[in-house]
């Protein structure tokens, strides 16, 4: 969409060129289109740039006589055609980087709405350029002064100061003005000297040491000047000066289409309107919509403003009468006075606004006012007026307020007269209508359920009686169903004690009992919950340790040393499926397993133990280790659950080699730590179990050494989540290497130095040692 409206954009610019061309030469509109794409090759120059080149040259009604006689130059106007002739320029060619922040600039120009979001495009255009760091752009009034129209790079204090310059200034000049009565560029490059002969803008006027002020368009005609400000010192290059003179140009075009004559002039109320408005002690004004081609709202032009508006409106702007009201009031199209204008020229119905608060300033003491607006509409204007509303209004909004933010309502009944009188929002809450009238204290009981009313008739007496204040819950049946309600009251007595009036109010507590209600229910079901998952947990564990018993010290296999750890999961009351084996087989080698089934719980306890005492049968019995490892696969895919997967590494020792044989089924690689320097060894194929029906899987082997040092593992201890798994596996292998001591308890340094304080996973831990002298480490 933002696409499509800016192809829309652009292409009524090229036909308003276009237009312009017809109408000074009586062409038709092809062959406009192709003198304008003539000059704009022979200048180097884009369409778009052309065109608003085109749209910001003075015509020869505005030039008179003396613009149309012959001028000399590329830019002279032919006597045919009123325009200038297309051919070569006499200047050279712009570099290629400033041709295309130019052809840049032309498309950005087409976004631009107002003066201010021009002089904020101008700011993100030069900035990179020729390091600008502020622009200002002043238009000349009937009075022969200036106003700031636009501004970008300055602060609101320092564009209020200066938003409107008187047409002399003693003896001092300024210089924008200077721009505009000579129609010709004024080069700011020396600030010692220029602040001799102006006036210069700036609070301190040090803060910008270059300026350049270029009259829009070129030459005496000008109506508007573009200030570009840089707090660097030095002078502006030729190539800046070149090219800031063609920003101008492009610029002029867009100033004219924003401040086109007939935004201002056309439709105006006659003299005694604004007459009439000036003299009105309220804060309004008179409003004309300006439209779009296609009919849209794009902004409305303030034809009449009272005085006060001005001030509440922010005052800095000063008369806002006869300029656009976004130009007036930028931010405008976010707040809700916009939407409600829109909806009061479509519909005719009267919009009035919530209250809102607005900040007044008076004798430089700020205070807060309620402020609400109304729109209507008049023939084919609309009327906005502000309303102040006094204190007293404000007290009965406020009330209003708390009664609707707090869900209740205050009541009244006077003892002696028997007379009684509730707010709206006691009617509301009792779910009765206003035409049957309130109910009188002696009878409120009687709209409670019938549980609740012995009460609230105990509290009702003696609050009558004794004049005892209360504060009591009860209930009533409405078309709603059940409403949890709460009474509170308190007597008022004469000279003797004796009550004659009482008040208080009623709040509707329904949707907190409800909450309380459900929260009641809520922590109920998780202690519930909580009670059986600590009972499974607990079966679990039994099981587990039943089936998985720990040795309480360092066994020796087949002449290794073997240290076992299992810690289960903190993170979670359910128990993991990591899993051991460490025993000596029948002819004297040794077997080593470690295991994890994925999932926790009763299910995954038993395939744990499946898979431990079928690895262990199917190697006892004489199977190779990918032979069993396929087996413990086909086991898992014709479980109950098919969808339950498995890693695994196996691993046989043979003492009289000093081999060890390993295969794996998708599990971390086992440790190696020898000569103080850490491996993992490298791992041979092997897939998930449980994952394929046709696994494929290999086997391994290292020879041990005396010293050195083996760690089985479970992905528990290595794995951080949401960290990459291979930085815990630097982590285990820089753990081990600052411990490598062969001392008891070193495995235990090493799980404190690798688990953080809560336990996300189950961790199983085999460290196997080769003990003996040291001295054999280097036999092979």
């Amino acid at each position: 969409m933002d696409r499509l409206r800016e192809q829309a954009a652009t292409s009524a610019v090229v036909e308003r060129a276009k237009g312009v061309v017809m109408a000074l030469t009586g062409c038709s509109a092809d062959a406009a289109g192709q003198t304008l794409l003539r000059r704009a090759e022979a200048a180097r120059r884009t369409l778009l740039e052309e065109c608003w080149i085109t749209l910001g040259r003075p015509g020869p009604a505005r030039s008179g006589a003396a613009g149309s006689r012959a001028r000399s130059g590329p830019d002279a106007p032919d006597a045919a055609s009123g325009l200038p002739e297309a051919g070569p320029p006499t200047t050279p060619p712009a570099p290629d980087d400033l041709t295309a922040a130019l052809g840049r600039l032309g498309r950005a120009l087409v976004r631009t709405a107002t003066p201010q979001g021009l002089a904020r495009c101008l700011l993100d255009h030069l900035e990179p350029v020729l390091g600008a760091d502020s622009v200002m752009i002043y238009a000349r009034r009937p009075s022969g002064g200036l106003e700031l129209v636009g501004h970008a790079g300055i602060g609101e204090r320092l564009a209020a100061q200066w938003r409107q310059v008187p047409p002399f200034a003693g003896f001092v000049g300024i210089a924008p003005l200077d721009a505009l009565r000579s129609g010709a560029p004024c080069w700011l490059e020396d600030f010692s000297e220029d602040s001799k002969r102006y006036l210069l803008i700036g609070e301190p006027p040090e803060r910008w040491q270059s300026r350049a002020w270029l009259p829009v368009p070129p030459g005496e005609d000008a109506e508007v000047c573009l200030g570009v400000l840089r707090r660097r010192p030095g002078v502006f290059t030729a190539r800046d000066r070149a090219h800031l003179r063609e920003v101008a140009r492009l610029c002029a075009g867009r100033l004219r289409t924003l401040a086109a004559p007939s935004d201002r002039t056309a439709g105006a109320p006659p003299d005694t309107v604004r007459a009439l408005f000036t003299a009105l002690p309220v804060t309004a004004m008179l409003l004309t919509p300006l439209r779009a081609p296609s009919g849209e709202v794009t902004d409305f032009r303030v034809d009449a403003a009272t005085a006060r508006a001005a001030a509440v409106l922010g005052g800095a702007g000063g008369d806002p009468a006869g300029r656009r009201l976004r130009e007036y009031w930028p931010g405008l199209t976010d707040e809700p006075l916009w939407q409600g204008c829109l909806e009061v020229l479509a519909t005719g119905e009267p919009h009035e606004s919530e209250p809102f608060a607005h900040q007044e300033v008076a004798d430089g003491v700020a205070s807060l006012s309620m402020y609400s607006v109304r729109v209507t509409r008049l023939e084919d204007s609309l009327v906005v007026t502000w309303l102040r509303h006094a204190s007293s209004d404000r007290q009965e909004q406020r009330l209003a307020d708390l009664q609707r933010l707090g869900n209740l309502g205050w009541a009244n009944w006077n003892l002696a007269t028997r007379e009684a009188s509730w707010s709206s929002q006691v009617f509301a809450i009792l779910d009765r209508g206003p035409a049957e009238g309130p109910v009188r204290l002696i009878d409120l009981p009687g709209l409670a359920v019938p549980d609740d009313r012995a009460a609230l008739s105990r509290a009702v007496g003696d609050l009558v009686r004794e004049g005892l204040p209360f504060d009591l819950p009860f209930r009533v049946r409405t078309a709603r169903g059940v409403r949890h309600l709460r009474l509170v009251a308190e007597a008022v007595t004469d000279l003797h004690g004796t009550p004659v009036e009482v008040h208080g109010f009623v709040q509707d507590l329904t949707a907190r009992r409800r909450a309380e209600l459900a929260l009641v229910e809520s922590e109920r079901a998780i202690l519930t919950q909580y009670d059986v998952l600590q009972a499974e947990r607990t079966l679990v564990a039994r099981l587990q340790n039943a089936l998985l018993p720990l040795p309480q010290r360092a066994v020796d296999l087949a002449g290794l040393r073997v240290e076992v750890a299992y810690l289960p999961s903190q993170a979670g009351i359910h128990v993991g499926g990591d899993w051991f084996s460490a025993i000596e087989l029948p002819d004297g080698d040794a077997l080593f397993v470690v295991g994890d089934v994925a999932g926790h719980g009763i299910g995954a306890v038993a395939t744990m133990a499946q898979l431990r005492f079928t690895a262990k049968g199917m190697v006892i019995t004489g199977s190779s280790l990918t032979d069993a490892l396929s087996g413990l696969n086909t086991l898992l895919l014709h479980s109950r659950d098919t969808h339950v997967t498995a890693t695994m590494v196996l691993a046989r020792y043979r003492p009289g080699e000093r081999r060890l044989v390993w295969a794996q089924a998708g599990h971390t690689p086992p440790l190696l730590l020898r000569d103080g320097e850490v491996t993992y060894l490298r791992r041979p194929s092997g897939m998930l179990l449980g994952a394929t029906a046709a696994p494929r899987f290999e086997e391994a082997e290292c020879r041990l050494r005396p010293g050195d040092r083996l760690l089985l593992y479970t992905d528990g201890l290595v794995e951080r989540p949401p960290e990459n798994i291979d930085v815990g596996l630097g982590r285990l292998a820089a753990a081990v290497a600052a411990r490598p001591g062969d001392g008891t308890g070193s495995l235990e340094e090493l799980l404190d130095a690798m688990l953080e304080e809560e336990r996300r996973d189950d961790v199983c831990v085999l460290d196997i040692r080769f003990p003996g002298d040291r001295r054999g480490r280097g036999e092979p």
